[in-house]
C-alpha cells in the first residue's frame, strides 16, 4: 500500500513541478502559434514547401531548417508539429521538424559546443539530421496513402494565395514571445525593479509545499514553490474561462473570451517574474524577460485587430482545439513519468554508469 501511495505522490509531484516550472513560457505561446498557423497561413503555402509531393530536396531541409531556429523542448514542439501537419505538411517533413527542433536547434548546439566541445556539437547535428530525415522518410512511406488523401482534399479546397505581411508579422511576434520566455540569456535575467509583497504566511506555505512536493536532486524532483502554486491556480482559472471563452468563440466573442486571454497574459508575466519567499512575505523582481513578455503580449492586440474578426475567432478556436488534443496527453505522460521515477533508484543508474566506464 505504501508503494502505491509513493507512486501516486511521485506522479502528482512530477506533474506539479512540470506545470509550475516548464509548461507556461514555452508551451502556452506554442499553442497560440499552432492556432495561428492553422487559421492565418494559407494551406498552399505550407504544401508548396512541406507537402507530401514537394521535392524531398526542398521539404526535408526546409523542415530541419525551420526546426533549427526554434529553441524549444520536446513538449513545446508538439503543438507546432500539429499546426503544420494540419495545414498540409507531409508527414515525413513534419516528423523531421518534430524530431530535429528539440534535438539540434541553434541554442542546443551552442550549449553543447561550449560544454562538451565542437566535435560533440557536430556529432549532435549530424545524428539528429540523419535520424530526423530517416524517421520522416520511413513514416512518409508507411502512411503515404493518408498523405495523398489529405493532399487531394487540399487541392479541391485550397487556393494559390501566399502568406500576407500582417500574418508574417503576427507570427514573428508570437515566435519572439516564445523565444523571450525560453532563451537562457544573461541580459534577460537582469532586474529592472524589485520589491516586497507583505504575505506573513508565505514561509509556512512554502514549508507545507516542501513536505508535499519535496526537492530531490538525485531523482530530478524539482519541488513546488509558492510562485508555482500561484501559476497552477492561474492555469486552472484559464481552463475554466477558456472552456467557453475560447471553445465557443467560433460562434462569436463572448464575455469569457477577454477573461481567458487576460488570465493568459497575467500567467505569462508572473511566470517570467523572479519570485521567492522572504522573511517578510514574497520578494519579487521585475526582470527584462518579464518586461519583454508583457510588451510582446500587448503588441499582439493591435496586430490581431488588423485581421477580420472571423479570422481571429478561428485563431482562438484552433488554439483551444490544440490544447484539448495535446495538453491532456502531456499531463498523463508527465504523471506516468513521475510514477515510474519512484521505482528507478539513483543507485541503479550510478552503478550502470560505473560498469560502463569500467568496461571501456
Amino acid at each position: 500500500m505504501n508503494v502505491v501511495v509513493e507512486a501516486l505522490q511521485g506522479g502528482l509531484a512530477g506533474l506539479a513541478s512540470y506545470l509550475a516550472a516548464h509548461v507556461l513560457l514555452c508551451l502556452v505561446p506554442a499553442f497560440f502559434i499552432a492556432g495561428a498557423l492553422s487559421a492565418f497561413v494559407p494551406q498552399q503555402s505550407i504544401i508548396r514547401f512541406l507537402g507530401p509531393n514537394a521535392s524531398k530536396w526542398v521539404s526535408y531541409p526546409a523542415a530541419a531548417g525551420a526546426g533549427s531556429l526554434l529553441a524549444v523542448c520536446s513538449c513545446t514542439i508538439q503543438p507546432l508539429f500539429a499546426g503544420i501537419y494540419k495545414k498540409g505538411a507531409g508527414l515525413g517533413p513534419a516528423m523531421t521538424f518534430l524530431f530535429f527542433a528539440p534535438a539540434a536547434n541553434i541554442l542546443a548546439l551552442s550549449y553543447t559546443g561550449v560544454a562538451l566541445g565542437a566535435d560533440f556539437a557536430i556529432a549532435r547535428v549530424v545524428l539528429a539530421l540523419s535520424f530526423g530525415i530517416g524517421i520522416g522518410m520511413i513514416m512518409a512511406i508507411i502512411f503515404r496513402q493518408g498523405d495523398n488523401e489529405r493532399l487531394a482534399q487540399s487541392e479541391v479546397f485550397g487556393g494559390d494565395e501566399g502568406i500576407s505581411k500582417q500574418t508574417l508579422l503576427f507570427l514573428v511576434v508570437l515566435v519572439a514571445l516564445l523565444l523571450a520566455g525560453t532563451l537562457k540569456l544573461d541580459f534577460l535575467k537582469a532586474v529592472l525593479f524589485s520589491g516586497q509583497l507583505p504575505l506573513p504566511g508565505a514561509g509556512a506555505l512554502q514549508a507545507v509545499l516542501d513536505r508535499l512536493v519535496p526537492i530531490d536532486e538525485a531523482t530530478g524532483a524539482e519541488g513546488l514553490s509558492v510562485q508555482g502554486l500561484i501559476l497552477i491556480g492561474l492555469l486552472a482559472a484559464i481552463g475554466a474561462a477558456a472552456w467557453r471563452g475560447l471553445g465557443l468563440v467560433d460562434n462569436g466573442f463572448n464575455r469569457l473570451t477577454p477573461v481567458a486571454l487576460g488570465l493568459t497574459l497575467l500567467t505569462l508575466v508572473i511566470a517570467a517574474l523572479g519570485i521567492r519567499v522572504s522573511e517578510n512575505g514574497l520578494f519579487f523582481a521585475l526582470t527584462v524577460r518579464a518586461a519583454v513578455v508583457l510588451v510582446l503580449c500587448l503588441a499582439l492586440v493591435p496586430l490581431a485587430r488588423r485581421f477580420d474578426p472571423w479570422d481571429v475567432q478561428q485563431w482562438l478556436w484552433e488554439t483551444w482545439r490544440f490544447v484539448k488534443q495535446i495538453f491532456p496527453l502531456l499531463v498523463v505522460g508527465v504523471f506516468l513519468v513521475g510514477v515510474i521515477r519512484v521505482f528507478i533508484w539513483p543507485e541503479w543508474v550510478q552503478a550502470w554508469g560505473w560498469l560502463r566506464h569500467s568496461s571501456m
